[in-house]
């Protein structure tokens, strides 16, 4: 083998082209070679031969940071250092074990605290043995951990003292095989060598790869890989060369870092405190999930439900639910909404039992069912006057009541809804409703007879039955109530109680008196004759109904009237019908909700609670009802929030829906009777009983007519505001206030703005101004009107003005400008207007009857003689509703 690798030696010998590369010439001497240049000449350079060690860590770690082979001394060095480490590492970690020892065991057992909110039941706190035993557990771990990386740490450093061993006795070896040929007697090592080139002045030239070099091309040769690079895995790697600027003194620095590296270029890193005990805490909760029995849960699953909300029903985990829908092919976010089908199949597979719900099921708290006839106790009646405008209701209660009502109500008309109770002399309680008698307020009557025992059916002796009193009848027959008939005005002169019994009959009211079961009681407000006997017969008929509620349960009764009060917020009045009202109770009320604050009698006395048949004003509303929704105490205010908020979703989906249905048809019917003229209204109003039959009378007033028609922007109850008045601006509509002012506010900004604000405190006054715009709105009727005839004697030619017909007036007059129709054998063959009419040659405004004139019409000419024309005028007629 040394034999072979000589001869090699011999054949490629190192020599420089002209161009100053370097090669070997065959026959030049072992340590020197010739370098050759133009022209002839030549020059004799000194090679030097450098073993590079090979160290298995060492070397390795050394080449990829591009450092130099280590001197013994370098390794000493980094041996004294690697010492040093290990001792001050020893140091820092007794002092951390025995100043963090308490603190690791308070850690370990706050770090065991479950994270996700399905965890088992926290554990009961250790007492002081058994905190003592788990430090010492994790004090003799923590030891054992110190002790292994020590062991590990010793027996790399005795490593590297046995690979400096073996190095040392390579390099002995070497020393000694050495022969004077240089780069040919290591030609049978394995250790690579790398070959620089100086010239005469030792100056650094270029390196040039020796003997590990044809080591390389042989070995590639035999392992048939491409020559010069080795194994066919790819081309060795030669070790860094050392110019002129190297500093040997920097290579010989050691880090702690680098004496802390293993073989490989990584650092030794200790585990720490923290995350051993972290690591011993998640395995202590495996094994506590694991060893915990699943918890199945009953899931209510809505119409619709979030994967947040989904998980948190089912205590899973967000992310376990997402996978399990993106294995079904559903891909959802956290936060996106999925269907009851969905969510049913989620739940199921997660082994837990789906219970399927639907919005409207939170209204189900609010069906109580029917009361025991045990808990029954008797109670007040609720009794309802009614009839015509200005038969003398609100007269006859305030006569009941003692007190002054009718000179509180503008222009002696009632245009609330009341409701007020009196205590008779033997201890009885009478709750008594007040409802307008005027037309607008129909509904408000209606809403009376439904919440009313009994109905007092107050009729003058002096008009008799009038249309409200028919209609009040009406309602109280659609409402299945017993009434009795009040005849009032008793004690006026020409006053007729048989008239108005006899009247009554015509409408199906039958009297006692008349063969009937209809009580009557003839009665005089002012003077407060048979108010006693109108007394006993409401107790008399109270007796016969039985009336009777339980008191002792949750309050349930109907909205009479809503306002909306400074200082006091929305205030509804309430009729109790059957439970007890406290302050303090969550309700909820059509479509809003409230808790109730104060409760106020018809005296405007603070009360503690009011029971069946008493009427109540609530303070503590967070929004006005409307006249004749239902009050329902619930348990708690969230469930009261609940309800109404479920209840606005559904208001504002059916306007939503009523709005884009009455526009599709106002569309179609703006199509077929072309486009109807609007008057536009904002309306706010004290009650919203007020409100609720302005409504219906501007309503009302354009039901037959298709040219005009009321639109009401917005109503509601309260002063009037800036946000009214911006909507009044943008639509140009009229403001009408019903008992209420603006504030200064919006009086500014409606002067600014140019928008009309109307103040009335009656309802005939609204009713009648708005039909008069409504009025003036419509387009006037034309009508026309015959004024004369005239006939065609003889047709003249005129230059530059056409054909002149010389008439004689027949019948009437012809005047100038008027409508004129030429007929040719009574057959109309033009319609048109007059150019000029002239008597002899002046200009006259009209000819009368027996006179010739001369007539020319309007872009005309076709005239012959025989023809008559026939003159008329057009009229303009205003139209009212």
């Amino acid at each position: 083998m040394t034999e072979r690798n000589d001869q090699d030696s011999e054949k490629k010998t190192l020599s420089l082209s002209s161009k100053g590369k370097q090669q070997l010439r065959q026959g030049g001497d072992a340590n020197q070679v010739r370098q050759s240049f133009s022209h002839g000449r030549s020059k004799a350079v000194t090679v030097e031969v450098k073993r590079k060690r090979t160290v298995e860590k060492v070397v390795a770690g050394a080449a990829r940071t591009g450092a130099k082979t280590l001197s013994d001394e370098e390794r000493e060095s980094r041996l004294r250092a690697l010492r040093v480490a290990k001792a001050a590492e020893e140091t820092r970690a007794q002092q951390a074990s025995e100043q963090q020892a308490e603190a690791a065991a308070e850690a370990a057992a706050a770090a065991a605290a479950p994270v996700a909110a399905p965890a088992p039941a926290p554990r009961a706190p250790l007492d002081a043995a058994a905190r003592r035993k788990l430090e010492e557990e994790e004090r003799k771990e923590i030891e054992q951990e110190e002790a292994q990386r020590r062991q590990r740490e010793t027996q790399r450093l005795s490593e590297l003292e046995a690979e400096r061993k073996r190095e040392q006795e390579a390099r002995n070896r070497a020393s000694e095989d050495r022969r004077p040929t240089g780069a040919a007697s290591d030609a049978g090592t394995d250790s690579p060598r790398t070959t620089t080139t100086t010239d005469a002045d030792g100056e650094f030239r270029r390196p040039v790869v020796g003997a590990r070099a044809r080591d390389d091309d042989d070995e590639g040769s035999r392992r048939g890989g491409t020559p010069g690079r080795g194994a066919p895995k790819g081309p060795a790697k030669a070790a860094p060369t050392r110019g002129r600027n190297d500093n040997r003194r920097d290579r010989s620095k050691l880090t702690v870092s680098e004496a802390l590296s293993t073989g490989d270029g990584d650092s030794v890193r200790t585990r720490s405190l923290a995350a051993f005990r972290r690591a011993r805490e998640k395995e202590r909760r495996k094994e506590s999930s694991a060893n915990r029995e699943k918890i199945v849960r009953e899931v209510q699953i809505p119409d619709t439900i979030t994967v947040q909300e989904l998980a948190n029903r089912m205590a899973e985990r967000a992310g376990e639910v997402i996978k399990t829908l993106m294995r079904s092919g559903i891909m959802a976010t956290i936060n996106q909404s999925i269907d009851a089908d969905t969510a049913e199949l989620i739940v199921t597979e997660f082994g837990h039992t789906p219970k399927r719900v639907s919005e409207s099921d939170v209204e189900l708290v609010l069906d109580t069912g029917k009361d025991a006839a045990e808990d029954m106790l008797p109670r007040p009646p609720v009794v309802t006057i009614m009839g015509h405008v200005d038969h003398g209701k609100t007269s006859l209660l305030d006569a009941l009541r003692s007190t002054d009502v009718a000179a509180r109500e503008a222009g002696g008309i009632t245009q609330h809804i009341g409701a007020y109770q009196i205590q008779l002399e033997s201890g009885s309680r009478i709750t008594f409703i007040d409802t307008p008698g005027h037309a607008a307020f129909t509904s408000m009557r209606a809403r009376g007879a439904n919440v009313t025992d009994i109905v007092v059916l107050v009729v003058a002796a002096n008009d008799s039955v009038m249309p409200q009193t028919v209609e009040a009848i009406a309602h109280a027959k659609a409402a299945g109530v017993p009434m009795i008939v009040a005849v009032n005005k008793i004690d006026l002169p020409g006053a007729d109680k048989n008239r108005v019994l006899t009247d009554l009959l015509q409408y199906g009211i039958v009297t006692e008196e008349m063969g009937g079961d209809v009580l009557a009681v003839p009665v005089s407000a002012k003077t407060k004759q048979g108010l006693d006997k109108l007394e006993e017969a409401i107790l008399l008929q109270s007796e016969i109904l039985e009336l009777r509620a339980n008191p002792n349960r949750l309050a349930e009764g109907s909205v009479i009237e809503a306002k909306l009060e400074r200082g006091r917020g929305s205030v509804a009045t309430v009729l109790i019908e059957r439970g007890t009202l406290k302050v303090g109770d969550s309700f909820v009320v059509g479509a809003e909700f409230g808790r109730a604050r104060a409760l106020l009698n018809d005296r405007a006395e603070q009360i503690r609670e009011a029971g069946p048949g008493f009427p109540v004003e609530v303070v503590g509303l967070n929004g006005t009802p409307q006249a004749g929704d239902r009050l329902v105490v619930v348990e708690d205010e969230s469930e009261a929030r609940r309800i109404a908020e479920y209840r606005q979703a559904k208001v504002r989906e059916q306007a939503a829906t009523a709005s884009a249905r009455g526009s599709l048809e106002q569309m179609f019917n703006a199509i077929r009777e072309g486009e109807a003229k609007n008057f536009p209204v904002v309306i706010k109003g004290d009650v919203q009983g007020s409100i609720e039959a302005i409504n219906a009378s501007l309503q009302k007033l354009t039901e037959d007519n298709k040219e005009v028609r009321v639109q009401v922007l917005h109503s509601g109850v309260g002063a009037i505001t800036e946000s009214d008045i911006t909507l009044a601006a943008a639509s140009k509509a009229m403001v009408i206030g019903f008992n209420v002012r603006a504030n200064p506010q919006a009086r500014e900004m409606a002067k600014r703005d140019g928008v009309e604000i109307r103040y009335y405190s009656i309802i005939y006054n609204v009713i009648d101004e708005v039909k008069a715009a409504l009025s003036g709105m419509l387009s006037p009727e034309v009508t026309e009107e015959f004024i004369g005839y005239a006939s065609i004697r003889q047709v003249f030619n005129i230059t530059k003005v056409g054909k002149v017909a010389g008439c004689m007036i027949t019948e009437g007059v012809v005047k100038r400008g008027a409508g004129c129709r030429l007929l040719r054998d009574n057959v109309v063959i033009h319609e048109g207007t007059l150019k000029t009419l002239k008597r002899f040659k002046d200009e006259v405004r009209e000819v009368r009857e027996g006179f010739e004139c001369g007539m020319a019409f309007e872009n005309y000419d076709d005239i012959r003689e025989g023809d008559v024309v026939e003159c008329f005028e057009i009229k303009e007629t205003a139209r009212v509703l």
